[in-house]
């Protein structure tokens, strides 16, 4: 029986979703599959992620593991994909999408609305802070890095009254019940690929992107992510920047069809653009480019280069 080897970060979160992808390949495919932890510089270092290169730092050691043989394929959380195409690998499969909300644990079950004044709240991304700010509850955004359990145990040990997690990573590693909150992506849109994850085999490898294209890709999940990842990418953004985005596939007048939410976000939540479109689901990348030249009409560009509170 053939063995395939799927580099990985060493997480909790990411060999969670690393296994579900092994799960649904030996079913799919009768392979055995082995999970080859690789460590990243994000994962050695407890800096500010924009002070280290953004999450792409979390893609590249993954990535060099495929390159020189270590790994066969790798998983990523597709989030933290550089907006820029990496010639060396092929994007073989993109599974069916988790929820793609933002999720509070905050403390005694309180939702985001009941968290008073003064309260503090944790999160590592430019985004959800830039959305926290413009809510205008007047919260105090504490900016914290590391996995999944460190950051909820802030919230238990009362070091913070609350954090903002992506929900279906809580989902993959059956931490749903500390949910206090699901949020609304009218209050916090998501994001550019949250939920979703990416399989990647080096460049060249045809015949095994094709089974695992065969065995795991969605459409559906494809498109949407296209069109967002093309929205931040038209931004000229990175993934550590405060751009949210969603698409969904949904049946329209005429047949199936994306539909493209963003938002560009000053870092302090003081101005904001957001905007949707629609387009044709064999064009999401078209759609993708389109909304972004209007939200730079509309001042995206200079939002994005207000300093940081």
């Amino acid at each position: 029986m053939t063995t395939l080897r799927i580099g990985t970060r060493a997480s909790t979160l990411a060999r969670a979703q690393s296994t579900l992808v092994g799960v649904a390949l030996e079913r799919s495919l009768g392979v055995t599959v082995e999970l080859v932890d690789v460590q990243s510089e994000g994962d050695r270092s407890a800096a500010p992620l924009t002070e280290i290169g953004g999450q792409g730092v979390f893609v590249g050691a993954v990535r060099e593991a495929l390159l020189d043989g270590r790994a066969d394929m790798v998983v990523h959380s597709l989030k933290d994909l550089p907006t820029v195409d990496d010639e060396r690998v092929t994007l073989a499969a993109v599974p069916e999408r988790g929820d793609p909300r933002d999720a509070l644990v905050a403390r005694d079950g309180l939702t985001l609305g009941e968290l008073p004044q003064g309260s503090r709240i944790g999160t590592g991304s430019p985004r959800r802070t830039a959305q926290l700010h413009a809510l205008g509850m007047g919260w105090e955004v504490v900016a914290i890095r590391g996995n999944v359990e460190s950051r909820i145990r802030k919230v238990t040990d009362g070091e913070l009254d609350g954090v903002v997690l992506a929900r279906a990573g809580l989902a993959r590693i059956g931490r749903e019940g500390d949910i206090t909150e699901s949020l609304d992506p009218i209050q916090m849109l998501p994001a550019p690929g949250q939920g979703a994850l990416a399989v990647e085999v080096v460049a060249g490898a045809t015949a095994l992107a094709d089974d695992i294209a065969e065995a795991l890709d969605h459409p559906a999940t494809r498109c949407a992510v296209t069109a967002e990842r093309a929205l931040l990418r038209g931004l000229e953004a990175g993934c550590s920047s405060p751009i949210g985005a969603l698409a969904e596939v949904a049946e329209g007048d005429t047949g199936p069809e994306v539909w493209l939410r963003g938002v560009a976000i000053a870092p302090d939540g003081s101005q904001l653009v957001r905007l949707s479109a629609t387009g044709d689901v064999n064009h999401p990348e078209q759609l993708g480019r389109r909304l972004a030249d209007d939200m730079l009409e509309e001042g995206a560009a200079r939002l994005m280069q207000v300093p940081a509170p």
